[in-house]
């Protein structure tokens, strides 16, 4: 196997990063607003009308763990989780590469992946819990993803 010339040198190369465009800020704040209100319909709403875009599965998400069941709040998580990946995907991600939180239109899906890691340890998927937890500090690891259990994930998700 012959080195590349940045090898060669020394130089580690820095991983791509991957930047998902933010939806429009009209959507955006009718999903915040849904959300702080527990507007679920408008939420399944926007979730039927918009079923690609991992903010409305993260915001489902969100809304149903107030619920008894947090079945449900899982499988939201994980449709944005998915949801984000094909986004990402088409976005020329790799399978590596960074995927900041400081990126607007990324928090969608890094939202649903912590809370789907946070929801997998609530029902004791702890190979799913590491996983995530492993998969979200490649993706950002300047973030300090222990902060976003106790945090408001709407916060996170909106935070300007």
């Amino acid at each position: 196997m012959s080195e590349t010339p940045t090898e060669t040198m020394g130089i580690n190369p820095k991983p791509p990063e991957t930047e998902l465009d933010s939806p429009e800020s009209d959507f955006l704040q009718k999903i915040e607003a849904s959300l702080r209100e527990a507007n679920t319909q408008e939420l399944e709403k926007l979730a039927s009308q918009n079923p690609r875009e991992p903010f409305c599965w993260a915001a489902l998400s969100i809304d149903s763990l107030s619920g008894d069941s947090k079945i449900s709040s899982y499988a939201f998580a994980r449709i944005g989780y998915h949801r984000g990946l094909d986004l990402l995907r088409a976005n020329g991600w790799r399978g590596s590469g960074y995927v900041r939180t400081k990126v607007e239109g990324n928090r969608g899906f890094l939202c649903s992946l912590a809370l789907l890691k946070q929801l997998a340890k609530s029902i004791g998927e702890d190979d799913e819990v590491a996983r995530c937890g492993e998969f979200l500090m490649q993706l950002d690891p300047s973030y300090d993803w222990n902060t976003f259990e106790s945090s408001n994930p709407i916060d996170f998700i909106f935070t300007k």
